[in-house]
């Protein structure tokens, strides 16, 4: 799928029809001055022109990452799933389902499958967004102004787990800080994302232990809150092969990144940027969608950078960016391109 510039730079001006096509390399800086370094040079100053010599790379930068989020241990023990509902929308079979997440601990989420298939399908994990923390929206459960990312991908021959971010788990009337703080304090050292990152990561578990899934085509999406978490869930689950990042905002300095809920003031002098991450996601198929609120056309130094490794396995077009240029919700062509890219390449 090629995405045409004129789509991409929506609200940056006038454009010529014989513009070239999306993905490419812009040296564009959009409303971002940031210089991010160069990610193909080792600890030497080398330049890395082969792949094995960016892998020792990209175990280095895993690790710092990891080290700084306090990730937790993954379990990969098949998760005790309870249906506690189950509904036939005529298209799909709908169950609302709690499963083992940290020990002791029981997660809900909707499980999405189409109805009357007969060999494994593709699976995915989409992520809510803040203002979707019941997942009622995410799943098809009810219509509203969010995109049911979910239900329509369900819809398309893809069986989706929608789970709940632990911002919403027995929250009572804590606020999204208590919430943290809560989980911080069991986890002294970790940081709110590491959190979002398991509970993801034990939602591909979920998948994984299902019979009906093809465990070899996993994908993750998700929207805002949710943009974030697919973002880190493709680039720490070598299970995730394809990935679509809606709104989450790329850089660390594009949305609020530093609340605790996700990975704290300390953030500003960590000394890194997302960049990294992206490149770990390489050379795995790679969609950001912006509406020039979080994520847009200031993106672009972030996939101008990233480009290169991807190009070094050969797989310059597995990485590609989509703007819609209208804010920050997901439109009817973000949520088309959403299930273009995965049902492509999952």
């Amino acid at each position: 799928m090629t995405i045409p510039r004129r789509d991409f730079i929506k609200r940056t001006g006038t454009l010529a029809a014989s513009f070239m096509l999306w993905p490419f390399s812009s040296g564009a800086k959009g409303d971002s001055d940031q210089k991010l370094p160069d990610l193909l040079v080792d600890k030497a100053g080398n330049p890395i022109a082969l792949i094995p010599a960016w892998e020792e790379k990209r175990k280095e930068l895993k690790k710092t990452w990891a080290d700084y989020l306090g990730i937790l241990v993954p379990q990969r023990e098949p998760p005790a799933i309870t249906i506690l509902n189950e509904e036939n929308t005529g298209d799909l079979i709908r169950q609302l389902i709690e499963y083992e997440n940290e020990p002791g601990d029981r997660m809900k989420a909707y499980l999405l499958k189409p109805a009357g298939f007969s060999k494994p399908l593709p699976g995915v994990v989409a992520l809510h967004s803040t203002s979707d923390n019941r997942m009622l929206y995410i799943s098809g459960v009810e219509k509203g102004e969010i995109s049911p990312l979910g239900y329509n991908l369900a819809r398309k021959g893809v069986i989706v787990i929608c789970p709940m971010c632990f911002l919403w788990h027995d929250r009572g009337e804590r606020t999204y800080e208590e919430q943290a703080q809560r989980f911080i304090s069991g986890h002294p050292g970790s940081k709110g994302m590491a959190k979002m990152l398991f509970d993801a990561m034990r939602a591909v578990d979920v998948l994984d232990s299902i019979g009906e899934v093809d465990s070899a085509r996993i994908g993750a999406v998700g929207h805002s809150l949710g943009g974030k978490e697919a973002f880190y869930l493709g680039a720490f689950d070598e299970r995730v092969k394809v990935i679509v990042s809606n709104e989450g905002g790329i850089g660390i300095d594009f949305s609020n990144w530093d609340d605790s809920w996700y990975l704290g003031k300390e953030i500003h002098n960590f000394g890194h940027q997302h960049h990294e991450l992206l490149a770990l996601c390489a050379p795995k198929p790679f969609l950001l969608i912006g509406g020039d609120f979080a994520d847009g056309v200031r993106s672009l130094p972030y996939i101008d950078a990233v480009r290169p490794v991807y190009e070094l396995y050969g797989k310059p077009d597995n990485l590609a960016m989509f703007n819609h240029g209208s804010g920050h919700n997901v439109t009817p062509e973000a949520e088309k391109r959403t299930c273009e890219w995965i049902t492509e390449h999952i």
